[in-house]
């Protein structure tokens, strides 16, 4: 069994790449299941339901997401509603939406996703790994298939994370940095691992915004607005290579799609 996994899509371009190249993308590699990271993917900050939709026409068969989510609030009743989009599993009890689910491919396996967000850097939430933890329980009763999206700043968390869940999972997939890291790797026990998967949009720029905004901000400190780019558009991700019976990871590659 291949997943894919889709780094952070930033604005327009992120989601003309997706919906250019994801469906030939996945035919080309033998996709079974592709989870996206949406959460930047609405003028770079937020998601709406039309433009979920249209992540989903291209090909994505769930949506992750992170702090961010919340910046479209148009978007809070559809995370009630579908059950293919995830928002971060521990933010407090009365928030939108779902922080996991179970989807089926066409091959009929079932494949459960979490998404969590770090605390460390971040706004105050519910311990990720105590709530993850009992999340992976409830799910393992139904497969043994977990993907888990940790958004998160700081790069010790993550790492921390994929050891806690090494063996419990099949993966822990970093999101949120937007700058894809070279530490792909299968933990002793079998769980795929990478602090950050990467940015799907421009990539000439300063993780999705104009250089020449950002570059003015850290010179001068003032105030200054942070504009989408356009150029260099990428598709950055990670496919994981699964065995469908154990749960367990056999391999996890890098993937730098250019448009």
């Amino acid at each position: 069994m291949r997943v894919l996994f889709v780094g952070d899509v930033v604005g327009r371009a992120g989601r003309d790449i997706i919906k250019g190249r994801l469906e030939l993308f996945k035919n080309r590699e033998k996709i079974d299941i592709a989870i996206v990271n949406a959460e930047n993917a609405a003028g770079g900050s937020g998601l709406t339901p039309r433009i979920a939709n249209e992540l989903f026409s291209a090909g994505a068969d769930v949506l992750t997401s992170g702090d961010h989510i919340w910046r479209k609030r148009e978007i809070y009743e559809f995370l009630d509603t579908n059950d293919k989009i995830v928002r971060p599993l521990n933010y407090p009890e009365g928030a939108p939406g779902k922080g996991a689910v179970i989807v089926e491919t066409g091959g009929g396996e079932k494949v459960g996703i979490i998404n969590i967000i770090g605390r460390v850097f971040m706004d105050a939430v519910e311990c990720p790994f105590r709530s993850v933890k009992k999340e992976v329980e409830t799910l393992r009763e139904i497969t043994p298939i977990i993907i888990v999206d940790i958004h998160a700043e700081a790069t010790s968390e993550k790492v921390a994370m994929g050891w806690y869940l090494d063996g419990e999972v099949t993966a822990v997939i970093g999101t949120h940095t937007h700058i894809q890291t070279a530490d792909e790797k299968i933990l002793p026990e079998g769980t795929a691992y990478i602090t950050d998967c990467g940015m799907t949009g421009p990539y000439d720029s300063v993780i999705g915004r104009k250089k020449e905004k950002i570059i003015e901000r850290y010179l001068t400190q003032l105030p200054t607005t942070f504009d989408l780019a356009e150029g260099g558009i990428e598709m950055h991700g990670v496919i994981v290579e699964v065995d469908g019976k154990t749960g367990k990871a056999r391999g996890i590659k890098r993937v730098q799609e250019k448009m």
